[in-house]
């Protein structure tokens, strides 16, 4: 006997209400197609074009299924067996056409022809959907395709799909259908995407960057025949280099390369580190990681341990080049000369550091730990009556042979507005690589893009270095404070200051404070002096512990708030810090909290330390209950 459809929706409702959202975020149509060409289920020709707007036949169609099933990839491309008369164990899609039979996928018609060439209709795409999904047609009662069709709905199967059950598939319809797939509870009532090996988020949607990275194979060096190595035409690929869309003439020799056949991508990473190999663990006849220019790194090719081995060619007290990859991690070890050339930065600090020669002799030499504009930081031996200090500027050049000389830094300054686009500063334009980095005298540095400078005017005395490329772009830019983002922000909850009068002689001062620095507590007492601060948001300067200096910042009261900007009652808009934090106030006692959890029921304030053409932020929001 049938069962009936009803019992099983039900059950799906019950199972399904256990599982996440599944389509809580709004995504794109290049959305889909990149998802379902790193998962190899659906891709486009030899150009990348997915012919969206072409009618899918039922041959294609099935291709489809193998390549969205758990057992696809074990699916070659020939096969010995014709599945049906129409399909030839010749014809190129009989390998899919006898899987999708094997598997009770597909069927042919009551003539016992498959049909390949004709268009596959939704109501039969359907079909072969909630088969992936765990049903044979014994689980539904009625005529068919009526229960297939309820499911279907029930699961949103449909989402982006306006055809009716009759009408013919694009390929347009089918990843629509195979994307929404992806998200639906099986029979048994988990998510499909699991049965193929791949968890959701947590908010039960797509992981878009996990799917990428196992889609990724390499690493490859850009050096010799690198093109040989790809199992794709790289001239018809998408090309991205340090995360931004590039063209294949970007690409420079050592760039580390990953792809992806089925997405037609490359991904491109041209980070290097040169210094001095100093160690490796956990040990030299089997290195997982290993120390250059005092930093440590995970080895993540066999190619690369073996060069760090005690086989290879490089030994502790070699200047090496480390060619990083997407993680960070050394995916290749070049010739020193690789990484020639020339480094900026602010030193951190100053101490002795125990370094190995090229005869495994012990040494130990006083070392400057260095923030880079790379965003990296680095450590490298001084001459030994080198008098730098932290909060110093240096550039560290190294030297074809690999020798690195550390100097102090001077140079030329630059000043004017930078655009709203955060391309030029004045009317100088900033080169597609350059790296910005905000200091101060302490050593204290941040990173900073471009962007974070759009619409700021910068005076002399906000930069510390400017150096600019042969075509007269900016390419390093070094600045002293600039943007505020070195300063913490949080709240103060614990105000103490008493100020005791000595009849004929002078009054003492005695200042206690305890702040809130996202979600950790900190308190600083100031003896013989009191900072004539109250409670409530305020900018800290120096280190948590001691601070070299407080400061309440400015509000004003919102009426709303997101990632980026944040809009005051007056209806003027203001930039949000994407380090914001937000607290509830409630019973006088502040509650760290998230912008999602307060968008309603909540009055809001913002606090700013000063203007957005200074660089200023919102900082912190306090939120209290309505």
């Amino acid at each position: 006997m049938k069962k009936r459809i009803l019992p099983i929706l039900l059950s799906l409702a019950l199972s399904a209400s256990l599982l996440p959202a599944a389509h809580a975020a709004q995504v794109t149509t290049a959305d889909m197609a990149q998802v379902l060409a790193a998962l190899d289920i659906m891709t486009g020709n030899e150009e990348g074009d997915l012919m969206l707007s072409r009618q899918v036949t039922r041959a294609e169609f099935t291709k489809l299924v193998i390549a969205a099933s758990p057992r696809g990839k074990n699916v070659g491309a020939t096969t010995t067996v014709s599945p049906y008369p129409d399909v030839p164990y010749t014809h190129w899609a009989a390998p899919y056409v006898e899987a999708a039979v094997a598997a009770g996928y597909v069927n042919g018609n009551v003539y016992g022809y498959f049909e390949p060439d004709r268009s596959i209709t939704l109501q039969e795409g359907v079909t072969m959907a909630v088969r992936l999904l765990g049903y044979s047609d014994s689980d539904f009662s009625g005529a068919w395709p009526a229960g297939q069709m309820a499911l279907y709905y029930k699961e949103d199967l449909d989402e982006g799909i306006t055809i009716g059950q009759t009408s013919a598939m694009t390929r347009q319809d089918a990843m629509y259908l195979f994307y929404n797939l992806l998200t639906a509870a099986t029979k048994t009532g988990t998510p499909y995407l699991t049965s193929l090996g791949y968890p959701l988020t947590a908010a039960g949607e797509i992981d878009r960057v996990g799917l990428i990275n196992a889609a990724m194979n390499g690493p490859v060096v850009m050096e010799g025949d690198w093109r040989g190595k790809i199992n794709f035409d790289v001239d018809t690929a998408t090309v991205y280099r340090g995360g931004s869309l590039a063209t294949l003439a970007a690409l420079q020799p050592n760039d580390v390369i990953y792809y992806s056949a089925s997405m037609r991508t490359l991904w491109a990473y041209s980070n290097k580190v040169t210094g001095l190999y100093q160690a490796v663990s956990p040990s030299a006849a089997s290195p997982q990681a290993v120390t250059v220019a005092g930093k440590t790194y995970s080895i993540e090719t066999a190619e690369a341990a073996y060069a760090l081995s005690n086989l290879g060619a490089y030994k502790t007290g070699d200047t090496v080049t480390l060619l990083l990859g997407r993680d960070g991690q050394v995916a290749a070890v070049a010739s020193s000369a690789a990484g020639s050339g020339t480094l900026y930065g602010v030193v951190q600090a100053v101490t002795d550091a125990a370094y190995t020669d090229q005869s495994g002799n012990s040494y130990t030499a006083k070392t400057a730990l260095i923030a880079a504009t790379d965003g990296q930081t680095y450590s490298y031996p001084l001459d030994a009556g080198s008098s730098l200090k932290a909060g110093n500027l240096v550039q560290v050049a190294v030297a074809d042979r690999g020798d690195a000389k550390v100097s102090r830094l001077s140079g030329s300054s630059i000043s004017g507005k930078v655009n709203a686009a955060g391309t030029q500063i004045g009317s100088t334009k900033f080169a597609e690589d350059v790296e910005i980095l905000d200091t101060d005298g302490t050593g204290a540095a941040v990173k900073l893009y471009p962007s974070r400078l759009a619409g700021m005017s910068l005076e002399s005395g906000d930069v510390r270095y400017c150096r600019k490329n042969a075509n007269g772009e900016v390419d390093v830019l070094i600045l002293d404070d600039a943007t505020g983002d070195l300063c913490a922000y949080g709240v103060l909850t614990e105000v103490n200051e008493t100020v005791t009068p000595i009849p004929g002689s002078i009054s003492t001062f005695y200042g206690a404070y305890q702040y809130d620095i996202g979600g950790q507590t900190y308190g600083f007492v100031k003896e013989n002096g009191i900072l004539n601060l109250s409670k409530g948001p305020v900018q800290i300067k120096g280190s948590l512990a001691s601070p070299e200096k407080m400061t309440t910042l400015r509000s004003a009261r919102l009426t709303g708030a997101d990632a980026s900007v944040a809009t005051f009652s007056n209806g003027d808009t203001f930039p949000m810090w994407d380090q914001a934090a937000v607290y509830v106030l409630e019973n006088n006692t502040y509650r760290l909290s998230s912008l999602d959890r307060v968008r309603t029921g909540h009055s809001l304030t913002g606090y700013y330390d000063k203007a957005a053409i200074e660089g200023g932020r919102i900082r912190v929001i306090v939120a209290k209950p309505i």
